[in-house]
């Protein structure tokens, strides 16, 4: 038996004054799950008063997974040290939220392949599974782990940095155990829930506490809306499953906050009803296609409130609005302070892009700003976002016979690198023992000429690495930190 829901997701990009994020919109598609055969049992009262998870944890667990990967140090995770680390994957959270993927230790050599491993979930009986971006980010294989001690290869379907989530898919001849997911909206401050993960590869591991918070912002974009919770949560729970009493996943285990790695008693799991929105896209398109408003915004505080004439501190400020973007064509002003979108209040800053992100790009919505102490309403149309798609699916780890994932860039990465407007393509990433890896090729690399021949797109790269034969070397003029080009002579063996 299958049930169906019908889930939709809007758009818009909001540039914050910390740096530029978006948020994604996705067509209204059906996520089919399978019903669950029986209910999960809710934990029961001890006779020492205290509640016992054991039942529902053997009704949950053979759901979730140990997720195994073996990948290439990123250039990014040497050129910036301040960025905390697990399991040798770059943490955009900083070093007081660190993911805990897998197992931290001494640092690889590029080219030489790292291990690690994460959790995740089986949502559909046919294989597919959720777990964090961070987790099979830059894996040039993974092995999936289920409890009865079945393995499998998976391929990433999708991944979406901006929100952590990542899409697997396993093939079985066999059903496969699948866990019910819930309504995360549903989640008091309070309840008790349950994590189940591999923390530092020790297979399904349990453990239990309560939800001690919502709506977490910690600096991870602006899709932050974490659940926060005292279970414990370590280096290797990243992407695995967070319970609510009835057995339903509420949650998906990410961040954990302190310097050292290990649990203090606050974690953060994203919220299930986001990843609802954005798995049907992330299935079948590989990545989230995204809206843009471009406006940068900031919190309110007092003082800005007494200023900009506002009883008291609410809604968004408008630090900045992008040149010919929606927001200006639509009359947004630097100064002005958005306290309503298409219906709803904007009570802080933080509600801005989860509100536009149930947007339509292409939808006119009206927008109600205070300027010089007076509320209007301006009617502004959200546009589509040009922005390169991430490294996804079976492509993403073949990487051809050279090694290498690529891509085109973007106008603000040619802006930064100083690049012209039609010149070289990026590495998007490396395969571990690859002819790339070899000659010391690096994610983030852009490539500008191959054998002394110019390139401005991935097409043209393409067909010239193909005119290459395997006893011939492959030379690449390579543009690395912004300014200073190398070469690098890639050859198969």
């Amino acid at each position: 038996m299958q049930t169906k829901k019908r889930v939709v997701i809007g758009a818009l990009t909001v540039s914050l004054a910390f740096g530029g994020f978006t948020l994604g919109r996705v067509t209204q598609m059906d996520v089919v799950q399978a019903a669950p055969e029986t209910a999960a049992p809710r934990p029961t009262v001890t006779p020492s008063g205290l509640p016992s998870f054991a039942d529902l944890a053997d009704h949950v667990s053979p759901a979730v997974v140990h997720v195994r990967v073996v990948g290439v140090e990123r250039a990014s995770e040497r050129d910036h040290p301040s960025f905390g680390r697990r399991g040798d994957q770059r943490n955009p959270f900083g070093p007081q939220f660190p993911f805990p993927p897998g197992f931290g230790g001494p640092r690889p050599h590029q080219g030489i392949p790292r291990r690690s491993s994460g959790s995740g979930f089986i949502i559909r009986k046919d294989g597919l599974i959720i777990t964090n971006n961070h987790v099979v980010e830059g894996a040039s294989e993974i092995m999936v782990n289920l409890p009865d001690e079945r393995e499998y290869q998976a391929t990433v379907l999708g991944r979406d940095p901006k929100t952590d989530l990542a899409v697997l898919k396993v093939e079985s001849e066999q059903d496969l155990p699948v866990a019910t997911l819930g309504d995360s909206e549903d989640v008091r401050v309070g309840d008790w829930v349950m994590a189940i993960g591999n923390p530092f590869g020790l297979s399904n591991t349990v453990t239990a506490g309560i939800v001690s918070a919502k709506s977490r912002t910690i600096g991870a974009g602006p899709y932050d809306d974490f659940i926060q919770t005292d279970a414990s949560i370590n280096p290797g729970n990243s992407g695995g499953p967070l319970f609510n009493e009835k057995g339903e996943v509420v949650g998906i285990n990410t961040a954990i906050f302190g310097n050292g790695g290990g649990n203090i008693g606050i974690g953060f799991a994203i919220p299930i009803n986001l990843a609802k929105q954005l798995v049907p896209a992330l299935e079948t398109k590989g990545h989230v296609t995204r809206g843009w408003l471009g406006v940068t915004i900031q919190k309110m505080t007092t003082e800005l409130a007494e200023s900009l004439g506002l009883d008291e501190p609410h809604g968004a400020l408008v630090a900045d609005v992008t040149t010919d973007s929606p927001a200006d064509k639509g009359g947004l002003e630097r100064g002005d302070v958005i306290v309503g979108y298409d219906g709803h209040i904007v009570k802080e800053n933080a509600d801005l892009p989860l509100l536009v992100a149930s947007t339509k790009a292409g939808t006119k919505v009206p927008i109600d700003v205070v300027r010089d102490g007076k509320t209007r309403t301006l009617t502004v149309e959200i546009a589509k976002l040009d922005e390169p798609e991430v490294a996804s699916g079976p492509e993403a780890t073949k990487r051809g016979k050279w090694g290498m994932a690529l891509r085109e860039l973007t106008p603000e990465e040619r802006d930064r690198m100083r690049l012209k407007a039609a010149e070289g393509v990026i590495v998007a990433g490396v395969r571990p023992d690859s002819p790339a890896a070899d000659a010391g090729v690096r994610e983030g690399d852009v490539i500008l000429e191959v054998n002394r021949t110019p390139i401005k797109t991935v097409d043209e790269l393409k067909k010239a690495i193909t005119t290459v034969t395997e006893d011939k070397p492959l030379l690449l003029l390579l543009r690395r930190n912004n300014s200073v080009n190398h070469y690098a002579s890639l050859s198969v063996k």
